[in-house]
């Protein structure tokens, strides 16, 4: 791709997310357009449908999780690590605001396996920071990637239309990660996420 017209695509991809983040999936594509300053037909030559552009988006903000995963991988406390990169799943949640169940099989034409490779990403990144948290005795021996990512993701389902919906969901997610650990460490601000059932 060109250096012009890598540019271009960049500033759509960054005008969608913003749209989608604030009017979710059914954003409008001349808004978006006009919000990264190209013409309509800038916009459908890099992306020639919804989908494409939903789907580019998406995968977009899938692999900047995963990098931030990679990146927080080497941090020397491996709960906080991991409490760090549960935060910002849930801000990645609470931002697609409908984009995820737009790309669900059956929703328009579009990759069938898309959505089952995006989410296969996310919990290969999650599990490298979960071991690490698990190894160093932060978290619960039983605790499994998938059950952290459904509680991130059912606290962002409940604020997604909150008008601070991130802020929000990190709040509840503080609340969360607090109520597993042992008493007397929530207060304490350690990041051991160990802790008898409540």
């Amino acid at each position: 791709m060109r250096a012009d017209a890598r540019r271009n695509y960049d500033r759509i991809l960054s005008a969608a997310g913003a749209a989608i983040a604030q009017h979710g999936a059914e954003a409008s594509l001349e808004e978006i357009a006009r919000h990264a300053g190209v013409g309509s037909a800038t916009l459908h030559r890099h992306f020639p449908s919804r989908q494409a552009l939903l789907e580019a988006v998406f995968k977009d903000r899938v692999e900047a999780l995963c990098a931030k995963a990679h990146d927080l991988a080497v941090e020397s406390d491996p709960g906080a690590a991991l409490v760090t990169w549960l935060h910002a799943v849930g801000e990645h949640a609470v931002t697609n605001k409908g984009l995820g169940a737009s790309l669900m099989p059956g929703a328009d034409a579009g990759d069938p396996a898309f959505g089952d490779t995006c989410h296969t990403m996310i919990v290969d990144a999650g599990s490298e920071l979960l071991a690490r948290a698990r190894h160093a005795q932060a978290v619960r021996p039983e605790v499994a990637i998938t059950q952290l990512l459904k509680l991130v993701g059912a606290i962002a389902l409940a604020t997604e239309h909150d008008s601070d919906g991130v802020a929000e969901t990190d709040r509840l997610l503080a609340l969360v990660i607090d109520g597993v650990r042992p008493r007397g460490m929530a207060q304490s601000g350690s990041s051991d996420m160990t802790g008898e059932d409540r």
